[in-house]
């Protein structure tokens, strides 16, 4: 992209119809807030400056974007409209020469082809102002754009100023622009707050600039600002249906794409199979091969190839290749699962590491815990591992076999080839190659009855 591209988001705002004490834009929408979709979609014109216009909560909206190093927070104390907060940049860029792009930090459907289209129109046409606008079936409510026949814009009119003709034209203004900054920062100290609302429109300085183009978007939905819990709604339906477009022209089926949801970062290699009412959260990674539901919930976690996740929730955890489970496991708290495991229905697997061929088949907890290669947990299993205080580990050797209802005491450590009996409650360590049975004799009386029931038979 030629010449220098500065960028500001708007992302000042309190949005008191959001119902909410977070601020607008730092509303989740597909694993990211507003704003961070809006600074994603600067991928393909490459800026030099981004600024972020702060103000409502501006403490909070700088802690959520501290990880990007990129960024320049600039306050806005008061909200006085889109022209105001444009003003306020006026001293970061004083020596800057080249173009501003003004984005809405509430806009987070927002293209990067559409961006680069807008910047290519503007610099090839050496604009000082150029308007990203949509076709609206209805626009009602929204200002309309007049242009010529080469899309030059000749008037920018408030719908409740227009006349019933003007109210025919369907082309509305996006509140997207791209800014000569040597014209822009000359017109921006003059601006005035002449309206009824008493606040500095940036469309006031288009009046004063020339030549100043209209560019269509060619998918309104792009623009699509969220005011309230509704928009809210329909802009992650809008995100969802592409997300899950792209993921199924790479290689990833989904069963029934409108019952299951994934986040923008997550990512999905090919020859996966995403059962119904499936959800993938935050960082996660799906190898090939794996089939992934239905009925689970997978969040920030990595599995392997040709792994299967059947109604299970998995959180912060990693699962080997060949792995296999559920139904209804939970993996949490940085489990970590090698290759060609089985977890079977009702496992719980919380901060612990398994080898590989490990089979846990059902019923088992297993915290704190280090398991070796081939072994084998039996049904029931427990490894306590909290006094009451703190949490303790336990460490299981390869090949080790537990029977059926066993409870391991943390801290404990069984070597290898290691087998415990059934209903053992096992609280020191076992050597390699032993045999553990930690449980009482059984006792067996003759002829013995409930007095209780006798009772009941005598009478």
């Amino acid at each position: 992209m030629a010449g220098k591209l500065a960028v500001v988001v708007l992302a000042a705002g309190k949005g008191t119809r959001m119902k909410s004490s977070l601020p607008k834009v730092l509303h989740p929408l597909g694993g990211r807030s507003l704003v961070e979709c809006v600074l994603d979609s600067l991928t393909d014109v490459d800026p030099t400056h981004r600024l972020v216009v702060v103000g409502y909560e501006a403490d909070q909206v700088r802690t959520a974007l501290a990880h990007l190093t990129d960024v320049t927070f600039v306050e806005q104390t008061e909200q006085l409209g889109t022209g105001h907060a444009v003003q306020q940049v006026l001293p970061h860029l004083q020596d800057f020469e080249g173009d501003l792009l003004v984005l809405n930090g509430d806009v987070p459907l927002l293209r990067p082809a559409t961006l680069r289209q807008l910047l290519e129109v503007h610099q090839t046409r050496q604009n000082e102002a150029t308007l990203l606008t949509a076709q609206f079936l209805d626009p009602t409510g929204y200002g309309r754009v007049f242009c010529n026949d080469d899309d030059v814009v000749t008037e920018i009119i408030e719908h409740r100023d227009c006349t019933e003709a003007q109210r025919q034209n369907r082309r509305i203004n996006a509140g997207v622009y791209c800014f000569k900054w040597s014209a822009l920062s000359k017109i921006l100290p003059a601006l005035k707050a002449d309206n009824d609302q008493q606040e500095y429109y940036l469309t006031d300085v288009v009046k004063d600039m020339t030549p100043v183009m209209a560019v269509d978007v060619d998918d309104a939905q792009e623009i699509q600002g969220i005011n309230n819990r509704k928009q809210l709604a329909e802009a992650y339906s809008i995100l969802q249906d592409r997300i899950k477009d792209e993921w199924m022209a790479a290689g990833v089926t989904f069963l029934e794409p409108d019952t299951s949801t994934v986040d923008i970062t997550v990512q999905i290699e090919s020859d996966v199979i995403i059962e119904p009412q499936t959800h993938l959260r935050g960082n996660t990674v799906i190898g090939s091969g794996c089939r992934i539901g239905p009925g689970s919930l997978i969040e920030n976690s990595v599995i392997g190839s040709n792994a299967t996740i059947l109604y299970s929730t998995l959180s912060d955890s990693q699962v080997g290749d060949g792995v296999r489970v559920g139904p209804y496991a939970h993996l949490r708290g940085q489990a970590v699962v090698g290759d060609n495991c089985r977890i079977g229905n009702f496992v719980e697997i919380k901060k612990s590491t398994l080898g590989d061929r490990v089979n846990v088949a059902h019923l088992s907890y297993l915290g704190d815990a280090t398991l070796g290669n081939q072994v084998n947990v039996g049904a029931g299993t427990i490894t306590a591992n909290y006094d009451g205080v703190k949490k303790h580990p336990t460490v299981i050797g390869d090949r080790t076999k537990t029977g059926s209802n066993s409870v391991l005491v943390a801290p404990v450590t069984l070597g290898a080839d290691v087998t415990v009996g059934a209903g053992s409650v096992v609280t020191k360590d076992v050597a390699d190659d032993s045999l553990v049975v930690a449980r009482a004799k059984q006792s067996t009386i003759p002829g013995w009855r409930s007095q209780r029931y006798a009772q009941s038979d005598d009478a």
